[in-house]
């Protein structure tokens, strides 16, 4: 049976994934980079950085260290993408040896293209992944609003169990085996929430960006069945779901920098927090190089990556895309 819950990352997310363990009724650690965030947590209950006022439940203890991971009957990952690798890499790979490991990251490694599951594997390679994805702001989970998300591995037993000490009269997680797809689809909507939030900043309507969004989820599907994933995957909350609230709200880091890109800023003039924490601005020259690797048409995020390197003004990217031979709705 799982009780003791260890999360590493207090961040937004990290510390909204926490709140949701402690709701569950779990007994949390949460693991904080600076000892100083640790403190103020554990003194205010609440992680004023990153969530304001929001109060945390009783059921989580916020420390600086891993030293309470060896008594953890599931692990969650919950840092940025690009900082995974280095994360793990600190650990004993032994320490997570037959541990349900759930990665909650979206995005993919920029040098090696690697996908969180993949780097998990070559940094302990007995832990038992699984990965966490679906429509969901780190704001609402903490509150307790009520959200669903998707919950993905290979081991059916293993994966019914985690969801079931996750699970809250506000946090229900659905169970799926395609781990491929579900990590996919979380790290590609983030490029396609820059595509749309940039539309919006250049006032080029709502029906534009509507049109981006059913496009970008044809060029999704195409790309993640062609690397493996299953098509019922983009149909649910991780796929559709994902992308339509990544792509249409301010709370979304990647929508937002999207808005900064189509008003005209580059990345340079773009905040220092959006443009760190924004995963679709690492994430889109991988996708590029996958989907070019795998002969998959992806003109969106092509028109992304022109945007990011900030050489080409959204006008024209857009004649480019509006000027592409027609075809039949459907085609690959």
């Amino acid at each position: 049976m799982i009780t003791k819950v260890h999360v590493i990352g207090a961040g937004a997310w990290g510390t909204a994934l926490a709140q949701a363990a402690a709701l569950a009724g779990r007994d949390v650690t949460l693991v904080a980079r600076e000892a100083a965030l640790a403190e103020q947590i554990n003194a205010t209950h609440q992680n004023a950085r990153y969530l304001g006022e929001q109060t945390l439940s009783d059921r989580m203890v916020a420390r600086a260290d891993t030293g309470a991971l060896d008594v953890a009957d599931l692990v969650l990952l919950a840092v940025p993408a690009q900082t995974s690798r280095q994360v793990l890499g600190g650990i004993d790979a032994d320490r997570l040896a037959g541990k349900p490991v759930v990665l909650c990251a979206k995005g993919f490694e920029t040098q090696s293209m690697a996908l969180q599951s993949e780097i998990l594997a070559a940094a302990a390679p007995d832990a038992v992944p699984l990965v966490l994805s679906g429509p969901s702001f780190a704001a609402d989970v903490a509150a307790g609003r009520p959200t669903a998300v998707t919950l993905a591995g290979a081991n059916d037993a293993v994966t019914e169990e985690v969801a079931g000490s996750l699970a809250s009269g506000s946090f229900r997680p659905y169970i799926s085996t395609d781990v491929r797809g579900v990590e996919l689809a979380g790290g590609l909507k983030n490029v396609y929430a820059l595509a749309c939030g940039a539309v919006e900043g250049a006032g080029l309507g709502l029906s534009a960006r509507s049109a981006v969004m059913a496009r970008a989820f044809a060029e999704m599907t195409r790309l993640i069945v062609k690397m493996g994933g299953q098509p019922a995957t983009l149909s649910g909350l991780a796929g559709l779901g994902d992308l339509a609230l990544s792509c249409t709200s301010v709370q979304s880091r990647n929508y937002r920098t999207g808005l900064a890109l189509g008003a005209g800023q580059n990345l340079s003039e773009i905040t220092t927090e959006n443009t760190i924490l924004a995963e679709g601005v690492k994430t889109a020259p991988a996708a590029l190089h996958l989907a070019q690797k795998h002969g998959v048409d992806a003109p969106l995020i092509g028109a992304v990556n022109m945007l990011l390197a900030g050489d080409t003004h959204i006008d024209s990217i857009v004649a480019q895309l509006m000027a592409r031979p027609l075809k039949r709705e459907g085609d690959s």
